[in-house]
């Protein structure tokens, strides 16, 4: 009889819908889907992608030839609740319910993997569980303050994926992550660039609310007046979309897919080139702002992210980030892996999860009033 746990792993991206099941600590399949902007932007809110990514993940399971009433935990990456702290948490009706809402303030597709893991818990009488969100929130006090009274920075991230990558680089070194200043840019559909330091990270920038390098499907960092101009004439509603899922590489080409743009770069075409190359360089620029906000004290620069599989972008970076610290590169994540293992703990009884507050983990400045 076969009694190991079996694990799916729900991991939906801004571009694609990545599955995994694991056995216990064994991954059996691994299985990505990539989404063309276009399919996407066919859905007017992220929400409404839940049937069409339902479908894909019970194609997949089919495919491999597993059912899903005999999978013992659905697991999905999350964001978009209340900020959570690190760490495995059970899924439960509230989360589900903020994640859906948005209350946290981020549409990113992330929230889908909540929600799907939900889905499928109450559908066949089993747990949902998530770990890392991209709302896991440890930022520095200076972090979080804007000029605007009432209006605060908050931790919008590839918080997954960065800090494992964070924690296998550590321990590379012989050392902990806890012992350990990294900078981390997860470079993809999405840009995070974050500064981890003594494992927590304190500051970066929140990849899906305009802020930070433009992407395949974001538009980064945009001056507020000329930003106020172009929504006297196109709406707030396109801005949101063209945050998350309708900017960058979607607006500026038409489509999502950077092998079509890196197609275009390597035959020489000049409006390819320079939005390439533009990419790179604010990349660049914010990891020269986390050097700062690390006072210069970093042990490496941590690239990865589907788009470190081009090699120029790489290059790009060490030419002006170089002298800040050493590069490593982990193309791809090690999002899966992350997600599977901690919660299998929780099956064995070795992990208790949190529970969902409902709260998020900073409220406000003590003492202070603004």
């Amino acid at each position: 009889m076969n009694d190991k746990k079996k694990l799916l792993i729900i991991n939906p991206g801004s571009t694609s819908t990545k599955v995994s099941l694991f056995e216990d600590e064994t991954s059996v399949f691994e299985k990505s889907l990539f989404h063309e902007a276009s399919v996407l932007l066919q859905y007017p809110h992220v929400n409404d992608q839940m049937p069409f990514r339902y479908q894909v993940i019970l194609d997949m399971l089919k495919e491999e030839g597993y059912a899903p009433e005999d999978i013992d935990a659905f697991v999905g990456r999350g964001g978009s609740a209340c900020t959570q702290p690190g760490g495995v948490t059970r899924v439960d009706r509230k989360m589900y319910d903020d994640t859906v809402a948005a209350v946290g303030g981020s549409e990113h597709p992330a929230k889908l993997g909540v929600m799907l893991a939900w889905q499928f818990a109450q559908q066949f009488g089993k747990g949902a569980y998530t770990l890392n969100p991209t709302n896991v929130d440890e930022y520095g006090d200076y972090a979080r303050l804007t000029g605007i009274r009432g209006v605060y920075r908050v931790s919008h991230s590839h918080v997954l994926n960065q800090k494992a990558v964070a924690e296998f680089h550590a321990k590379s070194l012989g050392k902990r992550y806890e012992d350990c200043n990294f900078i981390v840019a997860h470079i993809d559909g999405g840009i995070t660039v974050s500064a981890h330091e003594h494992s927590r990270m304190v500051d970066g920038n929140m990849g899906a609310d305009g802020e930070g390098a433009f992407t395949p499907t974001r538009i980064g960092s945009v001056p507020v007046l000329a930003l106020l101009d172009y929504i006297d004439e196109h709406g707030t509603a396109d801005v949101r979309l063209k945050c998350s899922r309708a900017g960058g590489f979607v607006d500026l080409f038409g489509t999502s897919n950077s092998d079509v743009i890196h197609k275009l770069v390597e035959e020489g075409d000049p409006k390819a080139s320079l939005v390439w190359n533009t990419m790179i360089y604010q990349i660049a620029k914010m990891i020269g702002e986390m050097s700062a906000v690390l006072c210069g004290n970093v042990d490496a620069i941590l690239l990865t992210g589907g788009l470190i599989r081009f090699d120029d972008i790489t290059e790009g970076i060490r030419k002006h980030c170089g002298f800040i610290a050493p590069i490593s590169t982990y193309p791809g994540e090690m999002e899966q892996e992350a997600l599977a293992l901690p919660v299998l703990g929780v099956l064995r009884g070795e992990i208790t999860p949190h529970t969902y507050s409902g709260k998020n983990v900073w409220d406000g400045f003590p003492g202070i009033e603004f």
